[in-house]
C-alpha cells in the first residue's frame, strides 16, 4: 500500500465555473467536490484518494476558479497558483472555447515547476472545442486536448489514459532507500530513540520506511535504543553492513558505532532517496559562513503538535546558534505552507527528511531558494556537520 507521499498527485486547474469539480467527482465516481452553479463555490484545495486500475493510487485535488474576485478571491487565487508547486500533473479545465491569459499564466507556472499537463474542453455536450483552437494549443503547447463531457462521460477512458501517459514516471515508482547500500542477508542496525517526540505506541514514518526497505532488500534489522547499542556490541559478534541513526543523537551515535561500521541517519537516507541532494552537499558546508543576524527558513513537511524536544524548532536551532557562536534568527514553515517572506531575507533554508511528502513537492519547495544561490540543507546533513560528524554521516554515499 502506498502512503501519500508516494501517490501521484493530480491537479485540476480553470476558471470558475468550467466544471472542475464535476470532472473530480467523474473521475472518482463519487460526490468529493461540491458542485454548484454558483460561480466560486470551491474555496480551498480540495484533496480525494483514488486507485486507477492497471496503473496506480493518485491523489486528485479540485482547487478555486483562477478567475476569482475580491479580496477573499485573491486568496484563493493565492492557494490555488500555490498548490501548483505540490502536484506531478496538472488538468487544464476550460470550457466554451474560452482562452485566454489566465489559462495562458498557469500554463506559465506549469513549465517553471516542470510540471507536466493536458486540456480538457469540458461541457462538449454543449459546446465542442473549436477545431482550430484545438490545433493552436496543441502545436502551442505541445500537449493533449480533449473534449469532454461529465453528463456523457463516452471518453472517459480516454482522460485515464492520457493520465497514465502524461503522468511523470517518477510519480509512479518507489525508490529503493538503501538498496544500493546492501545486499541479501546484510545486517542494517536502527538505532531509534524513544522520547517525548515519539508517537505513543507507534514508531515515526521514516524508522517504519527503513524497516521496510532493509525487509525488501532480503536483509536483517537490527532495532534497538541508544542505550542498547554498547551491549549489543559487547555480547555480540554481529557487525553490521550499515548502522542509521535518529539524527538528534548523531554524535552520540557516533561514539557508540565503531569506526568501522558506516553509520549515517534516517534523516539522510531520505534526503538522498527524494530530496536535493546534490545541493544539501553543496549547501550544508556554508554554515560555516553564517554569521550574527542571519535568518534561517526551516520546512518542515507535517503540522504536529511542538514540544521542547522538537528538532526543527528547538533542538536544530539551539545547535546551529551554539556551533556558529552568534544570534541568529528562525522561521519555520511546516506542511506545504506558502513561505511568507521574500526568499533573499534568508542566509540559508534547511528541509527536514521529508517522510510526508513527494520527491516532486521537496524539489519544488526548494526550488526558489537554489535560483536564488541560497545554500540549502537538510535536518540530518546540518546535525553531522554542526556535531562534527558530517564526513562519516556521507561516507557510506561514497562507497
Amino acid at each position: 500500500m502506498k502512503t501519500k507521499d508516494h501517490k501521484t498527485h493530480i491537479g485540476i486547474y480553470g476558471r470558475r465555473n468550467c466544471g472542475k469539480s464535476s470532472i473530480i467527482n467523474t473521475l472518482a465516481d463519487q460526490q468529493i467536490a461540491i458542485v454548484s452553479d454558483i460561480a466560486g463555490t470551491t474555496t480551498d484545495p480540495v484533496k480525494k484518494s483514488f486507485e486507477i486500475l492497471d496503473y496506480a493510487p493518485v491523489i486528485l485535488i479540485d482547487t478555486a476558479g483562477i478567475d476569482d474576485t475580491g479580496d477573499l478571491g485573491k486568496k484563493r487565487i493565492q492557494k490555488t497558483l500555490h498548490s501548483i508547486s505540490t502536484i506531478d500533473l496538472a488538468i487544464l479545465v476550460i470550457a466554451d472555447n474560452v482562452f485566454g491569459t489566465f489559462e495562458e499564466d498557469l500554463i506559465e507556472k506549469f513549465n517553471y515547476y516542470k510540471t507536466p499537463f493536458f486540456i480538457i474542453h469540458n461541457k462538449a455536450d454543449e459546446t465542442r472545442i473549436d477545431k482550430a483552437l484545438k490545433s493552436k494549443l496543441e502545436k502551442t503547447h505541445k500537449t493533449s486536448v480533449v473534449n469532454f463531457s461529465t453528463v456523457k462521460t463516452d471518453n472517459f477512458d480516454e482522460i485515464i489514459d492520457l493520465i497514465k501517459k502524461t503522468a511523470p514516471e517518477s510519480s509512479k515508482v518507489f525508490k529503493t532507500i538503501i538498496g544500493d547500500l546492501i545486499q541479501p542477508n546484510d545486517v542494517v542496525m536502527l538505532i531509534c530513540p524513544i522520547d517525548s517526540e515519539a508517537p505513543s505506541g507507534r514508531m515515526i514514518l521514516p524508522q517504519v520506511q527503513l524497516i521496510r526497505d532493509v525487509l525488501d532488500n532480503h536483509c536483517v534489522n537490527i532495532v534497538l535504543q541508544e542505550d542498547q547499542v554498547t551491549e549489543f556490541f559487547r555480547t555480540t559478534n554481529v557487525k553490521p553492513k550499515l548502522a542509521i541513526t535518529d539524527s538528534q543523537i548523531f554524535d552520540l551515535a557516533g561514539q557508540l558505532v565503531p569506526k568501522d561500521i558506516p553509520l549515517t541517519s534516517f534523516s539522510t537516507v531520505l534526503a538522498r532517496q527524494k530530496g536535493d541532494f546534490e545541493n544539501y552537499l553543496k549547501g550544508t558546508p556554508k554554515i560555516d559562513d553564517l554569521k550574527s543576524g542571519d535568518r534561517i527558513l526551516i520546512l518542515e513537511s507535517c503540522s504536529h503538535h511542538v514540544s521542547c524536544e522538537d528538532i526543527g524548532r528547538f533542538k536544530l536551532p539551539a545547535w546551529l546558534k551554539k556551533y556558529c557562536n552568534c544570534e541568529l534568527d528562525f522561521d519555520v514553515v511546516s506542511g506545504l505552507d506558502a513561505i511568507q517572506r521574500p526568499i533573499h531575507d534568508y542566509a540559508m533554508v534547511i528541509q527536514c527528511g521529508g517522510c510526508m511528502i513527494t520527491k516532486k513537492q521537496i524539489h519544488n519547495r526548494l526550488l526558489p531558494a537554489i535560483e536564488a544561490g541560497i545554500p540549502v540543507s537538510n535536518y540530518g546533513l546540518a546535525i553531522a556537520f554542526v556535531q562534527g560528524i558530517y564526513n562519516r554521516a556521507i561516507e557510506p554515499f561514497k562507497m
